[in-house]
Order: structure tokens, then sequence, then C-alpha cells
């Protein structure tokens, strides 16, 4: 299925079935595969064990600083292309079956884009857009993509908001309402500082299903646990209609580098709070590539994963994100 995937999006030395011999290195307390060979074996156990692996969060642009501001000039990794091509590479390498495109621009054109790159792309399994949820119009927006068969959900940047009741907006929530007639699900893209905000905006909606970024972006400290995100974190959990992506972890890191054991207690928690029925696997590509590379961030959280069950790894790689976007 990979080199299908390889072949389809012309990656030419993978589709003739050679490796990315990039190295990985060791994180912290797990040893992380750092010879071809040892890669290898990586990828062959993987592919022997025949589990379906999903990144639930990536995201594509043809990059220009008009569009894409948020990318500033600190991030000049970031400041190109990042397109289907790129992205097979690594998922090949990785051994990532399929993938879920998120927007990072929030514009209907962009949401019209990203699902135009799904179309004929079985890799690309869904597609989380954009639409003017607190517009008067929304409803009619939402009626002109109601035939998309790859929408399976929609996000705003709250973290963006300067107002921190944004949430509480009267005129939000009633598109978020109105979201449950199209059986989208919608991401909420926060910090931890406003996850006191998610939680009575969740309450709102009991019936439409809910999926949390980045585990809500708590301050990662290399000798502070950040327990205010914790505690809410749990809180929220609560709710039986949030899911959450274990996913842009690293790039709240405040430190140079990093190292497994940082990331440690906060996928505790996550797992903790959310259980194996809950948590997903995700990538935040290409902007992880501000702190780590693909591949070293798909063997990192195969490494948390380790201890799984078989049938709890499944659900954490592919049949949480399947429920959470009801996924076809």
């Amino acid at each position: 299925m990979l080199r299908a995937i390889a072949i389809a999006l012309g990656v030419g030395s993978l589709a003739n079935g050679t490796r990315n011999s990039h190295a990985l290195r060791t994180l912290g307390r797990a040893t992380i595969v750092r010879s071809k060979s040892e890669r290898k074996n990586l990828q062959d156990r993987i592919s022997g064990e025949e589990m379906e692996r999903i990144d639930s969060h990536h995201h594509f642009w043809q990059y220009s600083a008009e569009n894409y501001p948020w990318i500033s000039e600190s991030m000049s990794q970031l400041r190109r292309d990042f397109l289907g091509r790129h992205l097979a590479v690594e998922t090949t390498t990785s051994q990532i079956s399929s993938v879920i495109s998120v927007q990072a621009r929030q514009s209907i054109e962009e949401t019209n884009w990203l699902l135009a790159q799904s179309v004929g792309c079985d890799w690309i399994r869904g597609v989380v857009g954009w639409l003017p949820l607190a517009a008067s119009n929304v409803c009619d927006e939402m009626e002109t993509l109601r035939e998309q068969p790859k929408l399976c959900g929609l996000r705003h940047v709250v973290q963006d908001e300067l107002d921190d009741g944004f949430l509480a907006r009267s005129d939000f929530n009633r598109g978020i309402s109105a979201m449950k007639d199209y059986g989208w699900t919608y991401d909420i893209l926060i910090y931890g500082r406003q996850l006191p905000f998610a939680i009575p905006f969740v309450d709102r909606h009991p019936d439409q299903m809910f999926v949390l970024d980045h585990i809500a972006k708590p301050t990662i400290q290399p000798d502070c646990f950040d327990e205010f995100w914790s505690i809410q974190l749990k809180e929220l959990a609560k709710r039986s209609n949030v899911a959450c992506k274990f996913s842009g972890v690293v790039t709240e890191i405040r430190a140079h580098g990093w190292q497994l054991h940082q990331i440690q207690p906060y996928w505790d928690t996550a797992l903790e709070a959310f259980g194996t029925d809950r948590l997903m696997f995700g990538s935040d590509w290409p902007v992880c590539l501000l702190k780590t590379s693909y591949a070293d961030w798909v063997a990192s959280v195969s490494s948390l994963t380790s201890q799984l069950s078989q049938a709890e790894q499944e659900n954490f790689w592919s049949k949480n994100a399947i429920r959470a976007y009801r996924l076809k």
C-alpha cells in the first residue's frame, strides 16, 4: 500500500522500494533506532504486524508571506511549499498508512484547495477545513460543502483570539450547533491556559464530537511540570464526546533541544485522561520540523506506545481517528 502511495505521488526512490537512510537519535530514556539495519528491522516488524497507522494532523501549503503571516522569520524552515509529494516521503519511510489534512489558513479558499488535493487520493482520508463559524451566513457556506465526502471536520484558530471569552460567543456557538447536521467534528485549537473556557464550551454541545489538538499545548519547561494544564485537561476529558491528538508537543518545549523524558509526563497525563480509546497520533508536520524530523517524532511516539497492548495500539494509531472523524 505504501509503495503504491509513493508511485501515485511520484516519489521515485520510494516507489522503487528504496528507503530514506536518515538515522534516528537516542531521545531521553527511550532508545530510538539509530542504524540503517535497525531502522529496517523496525519497519519490517511494523509491516509484519499489519497495523494501520493514521497521521491525524498535518498541513499542506503553498507558501507566501501574505497568506501565512503566522510563519515568522524565526520559522525560516517553514517558509516554502509543503505538498503531498513531500509528505509521501516521510509517511512511506515511517510506515504511516494515511493522513488527515488540517487547515493552516482561515479561508474558504484554502479549505477548497485542501479538498481538491484529496480528490482521487485514498491516502488522504479526510480534511479538517475552516468556515466562518461566527458569520450569519455560515449555514449557507456549510451547504456548499455538504457533498464533499472527504470533509470530516472544521477548525478555528482560537489560540490566536485575543478575547479569552471567544468560545462563549453566541454567534460562534450558533455555528458549532449547526455542524452536527453535517456529521462534522470540531477541532479545538487552544493553549493550556484556555482550557477552563473550553470546558463550558463543550458542555453547550453534548451531541457534537470534538477533537482537542496538540493536547491543548501545555507549557513544557525543562524542570517544571505544567500542573494547571494537567488538572484542566483531566476535567475536559471527563466529557466522552472529546477525543485528543498527541501531536504538536515538542514545539511547546521551552528549551533549545529536547529529549523524550521531557514529554513522557505529558504523554502519561494525556493517556490517563483520555484512555486508549480517545487518544490518537498526529505529527503536526511540517510545523514539527521546528523541533524534530517526521521520522524522529513517529519513532518517539512508537516508543511511548510500546507498552500498550496490540488492541490499544491499534486504537491509538488508527481506530480512534476513524471513529472521531467518521472516516470512510
